[in-house]
């Protein structure tokens, strides 16, 4: 009996076509995917990655404009917005108006922030092992250190696109 798939139904059903994994955007993809799931399972299911990192940038420098925040964390002023009145409604965020300029919003940490930060900051860093698991410490340096230098060539591109 004649196979009545669709000419390459086969290699569709095997894997990606060369086209796509031989594209870094592609992997890129797979990777982030595979990455909020697995911080979706292991991290905190309500606790979005660009919410982690404005709560870290705070954490670490508390007090600081949210447009500065918003650079630090690679997020843009109307996403960053946005992130922190979410952070500020679940009560793990306080923004203030700076006294010389109005239009300026300082951020920094409640009570609740700084335990929801350490407890997702405890749990990211295993996850961060766990994901690093088949680097030993030389390799994940230089894989991270790879992985920067691509994300800020990257970000160039998008300037000169």
């Amino acid at each position: 009996m004649a196979d009545a798939s669709p000419a390459g139904a086969e290699a569709v059903a095997e894997g990606p076509p060369t086209a796509l994994s031989a594209a870094p955007g592609y992997q890129v993809r797979r990777l982030y995917q595979a990455y909020v799931a697995a911080w979706v399972r292991l991290v905190d299911p309500a606790l979005t990655g660009p919410q982690f990192a404005v709560l870290t940038a705070v954490g670490a420098a508390p007090g600081r404009d949210q447009s500065s925040m918003a650079s630090a964390v690679a997020l843009d002023t109307s996403t960053m917005a946005d992130v922190a009145r979410r952070l500020e409604g679940r009560g793990l965020l306080v923004r203030r108006t700076a006294p010389d300029d109005g239009r300026r919003k300082l951020l920094s940490l409640t009570e609740a922030g700084e335990e929801a930060l350490a407890e997702a900051d405890r749990r990211a860093r295993l996850l961060d092992e766990r994901l690093l698991e088949p680097y030993g410490p030389g390799e994940r340096t230089a894989l991270l250190a790879e992985l920067m230098a691509l994300a800020d060539h990257w970000e160039g591109l998008t300037g000169s696109i």
